[in-house]
């Protein structure tokens, strides 16, 4: 299967945007790309630097506008495209969401984030419910993708209840970059960090991940920090957390590149461990914490 990710710098002009992303759409589908990834809250800035109860103004129902938009052009270029939006479920309630469309335009599913951050410049828990529809993946007829979002990329266990319940790759759209008073070596670490725990997806699971990060500069609207340079970096990592393909940090870009399905089931035979596993002493993962 070929894969085609599009990682993108946004403006406060969302029309240009998604006409940017469309575009990226294209570029992945002329170059064969049977399944699109984009970025995470893909069609405006990230808005969660400040807490602004305005900018829910920005969230819309699904269906609704986006999935109208792309999913012509899914249907168009006969491609699966993975979205991430704002997704108004009623008043007061929001979710950060991913959809996916099929390749005739209609949705497959949809996923929304289960864990939601509150940090400085990421108040989250400010917008988004967390998710209510569980780590079920989504059937398409290229396969069945697990997706998550962003900070659920830190779980192993989301990965985990995928990967069980099916899913031929991991899918995370992402916005995450760093703090601007952080060192250089600070910065360097953090995004190490944060590739290295998904290629540990990968392998403890034997399968594809797929990260599409937002790239360029967005200040921050209240002014309290220097705003986010994100990291770009999105990459494809196999079955065995080797690096497939990675996009540089500061740089829009389009990669489209294949992957064996059938491989990853060679690797789970050659490293089995699922087999292995010793269900029988977990139950206490679903505790808060444990002390014995």
């Amino acid at each position: 299967m070929k894969i085609g990710l599009v990682q993108q710098a946004n403006t406060a002009d969302l029309e240009q945007n998604i006409q940017n992303l469309m575009n990226g759409v294209r570029t992945c589908a002329k170059q064969g790309a049977e399944l699109v990834v984009l970025q995470e809250l893909h069609n405006g800035l990230y808005f969660c630097q400040e807490e602004d109860p305005a900018q829910f103004d920005l969230a819309e129902p699904i269906p609704g506008p986006s999935t109208e938009r792309f999913g012509a052009l899914a249907k168009e270029l006969g491609v699966v495209i993975v979205l991430s939006l704002f997704e108004r479920r009623a008043a007061g309630l929001y979710h950060n969401t991913a959809v996916v469309l099929e390749k005739d335009g209609t949705i497959a599913g949809k996923y929304r984030k289960m864990h939601i951050p509150d940090d400085p410049a990421y108040y989250e828990k400010f917008y988004f419910t967390p998710g209510d529809l569980g780590f079920q993946p989504i059937d398409t007829s290229v396969g069945r993708l697990g997706v998550l979002v962003c900070w659920d990329q830190w779980y192993p266990e989301a990965a985990r209840m995928m990967a069980l319940a099916g899913a031929e790759l991991l899918i995370y759209p992402t916005a995450i970059g760093w703090e601007t008073s952080d060192t250089d070596e600070e910065k360097k670490r953090q995004r190490e960090a944060w590739m290295t725990v998904q290629r540990g997806h990968a392998v403890a699971n034997g399968i594809y991940v797929v990260t599409v990060n937002r790239t360029g500069y967005e200040p921050d609207p209240s002014g309290h920090t220097g705003g986010i340079p994100f990291w770009g970096s999105s990459f494809v990592a196999g079955p065995q957390g080797e690096l497939l393909a990675q996009a540089s940090t500061d740089n829009n870009e389009t990669i489209v590149i294949d992957v064996d399905l059938k491989h990853a089931e060679d690797v789970r035979r050659m490293w089995p461990f699922f087999r292995d596993r010793r269900i029988d002493h977990f139950a206490d993962l679903t505790k808060r914490f444990r002390i014995k």
